[in-house]
């Protein structure tokens, strides 16, 4: 038994990655780059199934905290990745990928958590006051990062300052870092609801020594995502310009590489009837996509005088409002049912069909 622990596929993966890379194999073949991308896949869904054990063994809601974390981690690692790789479109990637996040979250994790979910259990309840605590963060938070550099006259163009980029770092981890107390300290009951009809049995807590080895593996794995997503920019950005899109797509597939493993964490929470647990995973994302990875890419942008844009066009700022709108009158009863979700993945497609057809 413990040399079949040993040998599943969540240490197996990783380790067949490094090798793969460290050993020189991510050549620039069609073989070897297919290779590394199912590697690299691989590898981003053993490094959440480290997440998941830590986050079974801390509780809620701090196991979602850790999730999201990794989530914004493994999403900073791939943006700095293809910035620092210098392609054309390294100035957008950081703007391009932070809203594809909150985009694929907002339309396409919630809306497919609320649909799942409603079409089984007809209705799901939730805590109104956790939804309406993570939006009134996130919203401002994608403001003063999304939208106001469009609108600031220091700079041309819709970049920051140094200095303008230090104050909304500050800004956003202030935001979060509040967020965080009123989640884990003052209100947790705001996070924690009893799901009716759940009788599953939830399994125990992992031991404190697999634990520990999980917490290893999955420093581990954000090493090897983050070397492996370096070596693979330029296959995704002439992928990207082979097809003629837009430079913008390369942020969606940033995006959804990350955010998969999570979604299907909380689709398989709304299919339990655990709508509360979905939410958390979604919306807690979000927040941490922005509230934290604007911040760490503004501090090596800073140090190596990087480019970096921030602002969004009238379109995509359009489509945000139009998305957020949504999510809040979506959750704005406490209740979920069909055609929130419904009206959520429209906006999805939309938001993709843009992004390819603009």
């Amino acid at each position: 038994m413990k040399i079949k622990n040993m040998l599943s596929w969540t240490v197996v993966f990783p380790v067949l990655a490094s090798v793969f890379y460290l050993g020189g194999f991510l050549t620039d073949t069609i073989f070897a780059n297919i290779t590394g991308a199912l590697l690299l896949f691989a590898t981003v869904l053993a490094a959440v199934h480290h997440a998941e054990v830590v986050a079974h063994k801390v509780g809620e809601p701090y196991g979602t905290i850790i999730l999201a974390i990794c989530i914004t981690i493994l999403e900073v690692g791939l943006i700095i990745s293809f910035m620092l790789s210098g392609g054309e479109g390294a100035m957008t990637y950081a703007r391009d990928t932070v809203f594809a996040a909150v985009m694929l979250i907002l339309n396409g994790i919630l809306g497919i958590c609320i649909w799942i979910g409603s079409w089984k259990y007809k209705e799901q309840l939730f805590m109104r006051s956790s939804a309406t605590t993570y939006l009134v963060s996130l919203v401002a938070i994608l403001v003063l990062t999304l939208i106001l550099p469009n609108f600031t006259s220091s700079a041309r163009g819709p970049f920051y300052t140094n200095s303008q980029l230090i104050f909304v770092s500050l800004a956003c981890l202030v935001v979060y870092g509040s967020f965080l107390m009123l989640q884990t300290v003052r209100h947790r009951n705001y996070f924690i609801v009893e799901e009716p009809d759940h009788t599953t049995h939830e399994a125990d807590p992992p031991s404190n020594a697999k634990t520990i080895i999980s917490l290893f593996l999955l420093i581990v794995c954000l090493a090897v995502v983050i070397f492996m997503a370096k070596g693979l920019s330029p296959v995704i950005e002439d992928f990207v310009e082979n097809i003629g899109a837009p430079r913008a797509l390369v942020g969606v597939i940033i995006a959804s590489v990350v955010l998969l493993p999570e979604g299907l964490a909380a689709i398989r929470a709304a299919r339990n009837n655990q709508i509360q647990s979905s939410i958390n995973l979604g919306l807690g994302s979000a927040l941490a996509s922005v509230g934290l990875t604007i911040p760490a890419v503004s501090v090596v942008c800073v140090v190596f005088d990087i480019p970096f844009v921030l602002g969004l066009d009238m379109k995509s700022i359009i489509l945000l409002a139009l998305s957020v709108f949504t999510v809040m009158l979506s959750l704005s009863r406490g209740k979920t049912n069909h055609l929130y979700g419904t009206v959520l993945l429209v906006n999805l497609a939309a938001y993709i069909f843009t992004v390819i057809v603009p």
